[in-house]
């Protein structure tokens, strides 16, 4: 039987208080940057507007500080019983960035993040760092950053990162948090004042996106060290950002409303009278080369186009540019080292085209019109939805999949339209990043926000591949969407809940995400459940039973549902998740 942490009382989130920057307010700092950014990743990339429209700024940085955060939890992970110190948790978060560094400002930002670690990991048995300590930080990074572009332009996020650095050194004397804070009200009036640096920002009437993505992180890094929750700061505040640039809308179902733009542009190079007739290919890649050929590199790239930026150290290196002959940038690369995960993207097109993982498999079998991919925790649950023909995304426990492991089950569905359910509300943004990809790649995803299993199962059941796409999507939405979803889980320790005090060993019945019943056993946890849940009304109970429940528990309910409940049918599968049941009310 599974056991969680009984939910308590926290500053933010769960996450406990840190005054001092150490290995656990890096992770928390990773998570709450990634929570933000993907709050904001919409918005971030619509106001994107300098100086090639390509639209996907925010799911850039967003998909960069997932690499980061998944990097800093393996560096824990593999330091368990013990906590890695300050230095490598640093190291891992600059090096997840630079290998997950995606556009312009992706990568900007993975140098950022490389600027900060080269001071605070230069002492490596220091458990934490002080409020001088990450003034210097800050500072590092700005300048490291502004090295890495080889044009530096002002009203970018690289004047937003000098703010933030200036703003610093005002708190150096008043501790970590204060320091944060005091960069991140440098960075808010920097921002806001990036349209009038830049013409193409003040004709659009937009703060800068990177600026705004950068501000995103700095506001987690306060969070992460003061336990304040940063309210997320709009690109309409402030005098400088208006109405926004005016995406373009695309039909996507389930997301009614949701709009995009193909994102406009690098930060931090040069402002170009328009923003048309630049260079048609953006090329990414990482580089294996020694550190003395990347001089070279830089003016062999400068030469074939623009937004050039190349970051890294120490061997490897991340190289972004945009060009009109993208061979002779990756030749560029092949003359300095071994140039490896080389992306090339068509502005025109708008189609990514990747070297290895990153496009469509080319098989010789057709591509079917439709598809289900969805995340499923336990093998009897992926059992149950491959039957009903949808491709499955393995959810570990304590283990969200990451956004590439769903771009890759996207491309594995082979199909022009494909219906995304996540089954977890943490899993919205990563999910949202997914979708965000495989559109890029020419596949029309709609991301349907199912919370649990139950309701994926609920819009499986309503699901016909031969209904019009749109149709379909709604269907299943409002099926999921008519779906209470409830599960059972084991305390690990005492603690507050909205139903009072829980012990260790407590079975809790969650509804809606909330704990709602306090029981001793499954049985009658699980029937206290139904009989709140079924008070509304409802036509169907599911039961997804784990594997340590016992058939005769599920008998039990069945036969509770029928004599209490008139015309209410009960369906049980095995579904051998982690959690010890799973309920649905339709």
């Amino acid at each position: 039987m599974s056991r969680i942490p009984c939910p308590g009382r926290s500053a933010q989130g769960g996450e406990q208080v840190q005054q001092d920057l150490d290995a656990v307010a890096v992770r928390t700092w990773c998570r709450l940057a990634l929570d933000a950014l993907g709050r904001a990743r919409e918005e971030i990339d619509a106001i994107n507007v300098y100086p090639v429209a390509d639209g996907d700024t925010g799911t850039n940085l967003y998909l960069t500080v997932e690499s980061a955060a998944q990097a800093v939890d393996a560096a824990f992970t593999g330091h368990e019983p013990a906590l890695p110190s300050l230095a490598e948790a640093m190291r891992a978060m600059a090096h997840g960035a630079l290998i997950g560094a995606r556009g312009n400002s992706g990568t900007i930002l993975s140098e950022l993040l490389r600027g900060m670690a080269q001071v605070l990991a230069a002492e490596s048995d220091a458990p934490h760092a002080d409020g001088h300590a990450l003034v210097h930080a800050l500072e590092q990074a700005a300048g490291s950053a502004r090295r890495a572009v080889a044009h530096p332009v002002e009203g970018t996020v690289l004047t937003v990162a000098s703010a933030a650095a200036d703003s610093a050194r005002e708190a150096r004397g008043d501790g970590c948090a204060a320091v944060a804070r005091a960069a991140y009200d440098g960075a808010c009036t920097a921002l806001d004042a990036t349209p009038g640096q830049l013409a193409v920002l003040g004709r659009a009437g937009v703060v800068d996106a990177g600026g705004r993505g950068l501000v995103a992180v700095l506001g987690a890094l306060v969070g992460a060290l003061s336990g304040e929750a940063v309210p997320l700061k709009s690109a309409a505040q402030g005098g400088a950002a208006k109405s926004g640039a005016q995406p373009s809308k695309s039909a996507e179902g389930a997301e009614g409303g949701h709009t995009r733009v193909e994102e406009i542009g690098a930060v931090g190079c040069e402002d170009p009278e328009t923003g048309d007739g630049g260079p048609a290919f953006e090329v990414i890649y990482l580089l294996e080369a020694p550190d003395d050929s990347v001089a070279r590199l830089r003016a062999r790239l400068d030469s074939l186009g623009d937004s050039l930026v190349v970051v890294g150290g120490d061997g490897l290196w991340n190289v972004h540019v945009h060009v009109d002959d993208a061979g002779a940038a990756v030749e560029a690369g092949v003359e300095a080292g071994r140039p490896y995960r080389i992306r090339i993207t068509h502005f025109g097109a708008g189609d990514a085209h990747a070297a290895g993982s990153g496009r469509l498999p080319r098989t010789p079998r057709e591509r079917t019109q439709r598809g289900i991919v969805a995340v499923v925790p336990g093998a009897g649950l992926a059992e149950l939805y491959a039957e009903a023909g949808a491709t499955t995304v393995p959810a570990r426990t304590g283990e969200q999949p990451a956004s590439g492991e769903l771009v890759d089950a996207i491309r594995r569905a082979y199909a022009r339209e494909v219906v995304l359910l996540p089954n977890d509300a943490e899993l919205r943004h990563t999910a949202a990043a997914a979708a965000e990809q495989a559109r890029a790649e020419g596949v029309r995803v709609a991301l349907i926000p199912t919370r649990s299993a139950v309701q994926g199962i609920a819009a499986l059941a309503v699901h016909e591949p031969d209904r019009r796409f749109d149709e379909d999507v709604v269907a299943m939405t409002s099926a999921a969407g008519a779906t209470r979803y409830a599960e059972l889980a084991v305390a690990e320790r005492q603690s507050w809940t909205m139903a009072g005090i829980c012990q260790a060993g407590d079975v809790l019945g969650l509804i809606d995400g909330d704990v709602a019943v306090i029981g001793a056993e499954v049985a009658a946890t699980a029937r206290a459940v139904l009989d709140r849940m079924l008070a509304a009304g409802g036509e169907m109970v599911t039961l997804v039973l784990g594997d340590t429940v016992p058939d005769e528990v599920a008998e039990e309910l069945e036969k509770h549902v029928r004599e209490a409940y008139l015309a209410v049918d009960t369906v049980v599968y095995r579904g051998s998740q982690s959690a010890p049941m799973l309920i649905g009310v339709e």
